[in-house]
């Protein structure tokens, strides 16, 4: 499968949906599953001199909408001063052990 983690592109950066292993393990709870998407996030956004204050946009895929209240503490860690446009779908995903993927797009300019 053709795939990278982040492409930049001039002033943007669109990273790819991510879910939340954290070395190779997958925590069982939907807010430590975000942290680990962020972690990676974060990670792929600074190798391409971004930051989270540049993200401008991001969609949350969660499979359960009675996790939202869980999940929602986690998000405000992040984004709670930066304030992205963002969607939150409610779908599967393709493992079952997966409760959240987020994916962001960073613009500088």
């Amino acid at each position: 499968m053709g795939y990278s983690r982040a492409v930049v592109k001039g002033d943007w950066c669109f990273v790819s949906g991510t879910t939340g292993y954290v070395d190779g393990v997958m925590p069982e709870g939907i807010a430590d599953q975000a942290r680990g998407c962020f972690a990676t996030i974060g990670r792929a956004l600074a190798e391409g001199g971004f930051s989270f204050a540049d993200v401008v946009r991001v969609q949350y895929t969660v499979t359960d909408a009675a996790l939202v209240d869980d999940l929602v503490p986690a998000l405000g860690e992040v984004f709670a001063d930066v304030r992205p446009a963002a969607t939150m779908v409610v779908a599967g995903l393709i493992k079952p052990e997966m409760l959240v993927e987020i994916d962001v797009t960073a613009f500088k300019g």
